[in-house]
C-alpha cells in the first residue's frame, strides 16, 4: 500500500497522487443494449512514465462518496496506448505528515529541475504550484469534504481572476500594438504632409521672390520714366520760355515802330 500513490518521474509528471491506471475494455454489445466496460489494473512493468504504482489488486474497488467527489474535483486522466484506453483516478488515501513533507520536497526539486523562475511570470512555476494546490485540495477533501469543496471554490476563483487578468493583458497588448501601428501610419502621413507643405512653401517663396524682382523692375522703369518725363518737361518749359521771350521782344519792337 505504500507504493500505491508513488508518482513516477515522466514527461507528464504530476504532484497530485493518482491510483494505479486501469484498462477500459469496451466490448461489443447487441443492438439496443449498452456496451459493457470492464477494467483491469495495469501491471507495474507496463506503467507509463506518467503513471503510479499500485498494490496489483485485480478487483476494482466500489466507489465511495469521497471517490465521486474527488473525481468531480480532479477528473481522471485518460490516454490511449497501443489501441487501448487507460484511465487513472486520483487517490483517496489520506495523506500523512510525511506525505506533506515529501510533497514540499518534490515541489522544490521540480522547480529546480525545470529551472522555474523565482520572480516574474513563469509558466513552469505556475503549473507546479497549481499541481501542488490540487494535491492539497485532494488531501483536505479526504479528511473533510466541505473544506475540500471550499478550497475548490478558492482555486476556481483564483483561476478565473488569473484568466481575467490574462485576457486583460492580451487585450492591452493588442490595443497597444494597434495604437502603435496607427501612430506609425499617422507618422508616415504626417511626414508626407510635412514634405508637401515644405514643397508648397518653397514654391510660394519662389513666387514671392519673382514678384519682388518684378516689382523692383517696375519701380526702376517707373523712376527712369519719371526722370525722362521731368527732363522732357523741363526742356519744353525752357523752349516755351524762350519762345515767349522772343515773341515778347518782337511784340515790343512792333509797338515801338508804330509810335
Amino acid at each position: 500500500m505504500a507504493d500505491e500513490e508513488t508518482n513516477l518521474v515522466g514527461t507528464s509528471f504530476s504532484l497530485v497522487r493518482y491510483n494505479n491506471p486501469v484498462l477500459i475494455d469496451k466490448k461489443a454489445a447487441p443492438f439496443g443494449t449498452p456496451s459493457q466496460v470492464t477494467t483491469r489494473p495495469k501491471s507495474a512493468g507496463q506503467l507509463p512514465n506518467d503513471a503510479t504504482l499500485s498494490d496489483g489488486s485485480d478487483t476494482p474497488k466500489p466507489k465511495t462518496e469521497t471517490d465521486e467527489i474527488l473525481d468531480a474535483i480532479l477528473p481522471p486522466r485518460e490516454w490511449d496506448e497501443d489501441g487501448q484506453l487507460w484511465r487513472q483516478s486520483v487517490s483517496a488515501t489520506p495523506a500523512t505528515r510525511l506525505d506533506v513533507i515529501n510533497l514540499q520536497e518534490q515541489l522544490d526539486q521540480k522547480l529546480q529541475q525545470r529551472q522555474a523562475r523565482e520572480t516574474g511570470i513563469c509558466q513552469v512555476r505556475r503549473e507546479l504550484y497549481a499541481q501542488c494546490f490540487d494535491e492539497l485540495i485532494r488531501q483536505c477533501t479526504i479528511n473533510c469534504t466541505e473544506r475540500g469543496l471550499l478550497l475548490l471554490r478558492v482555486r476556481d476563483e483564483l483561476r478565473m481572476t488569473l484568466h481575467a487578468y490574462q485576457t486583460l493583458y492580451e487585450s492591452s497588448i493588442a490595443f497597444g500594438i494597434r495604437k502603435a501601428l496607427q501612430a506609425e501610419q499617422g507618422k508616415t502621413d504626417m511626414e508626407s504632409t510635412i514634405a508637401r507643405l515644405e514643397e508648397e512653401k518653397a514654391n510660394l517663396e519662389k513666387e514671392v521672390s519673382d514678384l519682388k524682382r518684378g516689382c523692383e523692375m517696375i519701380e526702376k522703369r517707373a523712376a527712369e520714366q519719371r526722370i525722362a518725363d521731368e527732363k522732357n518737361h523741363g526742356e519744353e518749359i525752357n523752349f516755351l520760355k524762350r519762345t515767349n521771350q522772343q515773341l515778347k521782344a518782337q511784340l515790343e519792337g512792333i509797338i515801338s515802330q508804330k509810335k
